[in-house]
């Protein structure tokens, strides 16, 4: 079994194992083996044959049409995310026409740094599948700090949110609700297997964190998974203290070898949170300037 199979296979039976014959209408007598449904009941809210569902969860469905595939997410009341996450499991166990090339990292066009920069009040970085932070305003260095002052950032200093979330020993006072960060990261991974499954570097960082971190092991084996994400985070800044801030990421198409997403970070108008913000807009605007500015380090140094 190919590991897109064994991916399906869990998904479906942990999907199957989170649904009661009661929520979808189904009499129930007798002992029960498993707290969920059974396949049997899957294929007949879906429409097919137990013999057929079954095959499908065992990961053989060349040549499933979409409405079948539809069908099952109805009957195991799969999400959006996670109906995306089905359909992106089924295109990968398709017999490619050809050998897949090796995805290369893309450059991100100026236009996109402009306009991280001309955002001064909010935190604004960009992120790609990995989540990997590939370009970033002077605001959400400062705001993000610690995470890119972690030594978990790669060999060309570029941060990470996966390592350090799972790597840094710093990362759980930096962020109130640790655990929801956590499980939001490893979600976001598994979608990105999902649509990228032949990634290299995806795969290497999974196996990373396998190896490194237990918890990122026992979180991977659940399955969950998210692709469109936002809300509120509260932050313990080093130098600020306490942020609560919203946050909303955007999909950003800059090409179709590589997913990209383009997040904000902002404080509620009128609130001791965006005051604090604005404070840490003007400590990083000073920086910036002192680095812009000729002969700032000869002074300093003088």
């Amino acid at each position: 079994m190919t590991s897109r199979q064994d991916d399906l296979l869990r998904a479906q039976a942990l999907g199957r194992a989170q649904i009661t014959p009661e929520q979808v209408g189904l009499p129930t007598s007798g002992r029960r083996r498993v707290p969920g449904l059974r396949r049997e009941e899957v294929a007949v809210l879906a429409g097919v044959s137990t013999e057929w569902y079954t095959r499908l969860e065992k990961g053989h469905i060349s040549g499933v049409s979409e409405d079948v595939l539809d069908a099952v997410a109805r009957a195991l009341q799969l999400d959006d995310d996670e109906r995306t996450y089905l359909f992106d499991l089924a295109r990968a166990a398709q017999p490619p026409s050809r050998a897949p090339r090796r995805r290369k990292a893309v450059d991100i066009p100026p236009r996109v740094q402009w306009l991280l920069d001309s955002i001064t009040l909010s935190a604004a970085f960009v992120t790609n599948g990995r989540l990997d932070v590939v370009a970033t305003n002077a605001l959400a260095r400062a705001l993000f700090s610690p995470l890119f002052e972690s030594e978990t950032t790669d060999e060309r200093g570029r941060p990470s949110f996966a390592r350090y979330w799972f790597l840094d020993r710093g990362a759980p006072d930096f962020v109130a609700d640790w655990d929801s960060a956590l499980g939001a990261t490893v979600a976001l991974l598994r979608a990105e297997a999902g649509r990228y499954p032949h990634d290299k570097a995806l795969r290497e960082l999974i196996g990373e964190l396998s190896t490194v971190s237990a918890e990122f092991r026992t979180r991977w084996a659940s399955h969950d998974v998210r692709i469109h994400h936002g809300g509120v985070k509260q932050f313990q800044h080093p130098d600020a203290g306490s942020l609560e801030l919203v946050y909303q990421p955007l999909d950003l198409p800059l090409s179709p070898r590589e997913a990209h997403s383009l997040t904000i970070y902002t404080a509620e108008p009128d609130t001791p949170d965006e005051d604090r913000l604005k404070l840490v807009a003007s400590w990083a605007a000073t920086r910036l300037a002192e680095t812009e500015l000729p002969g700032v380090r000869s002074k300093k140094a003088s």
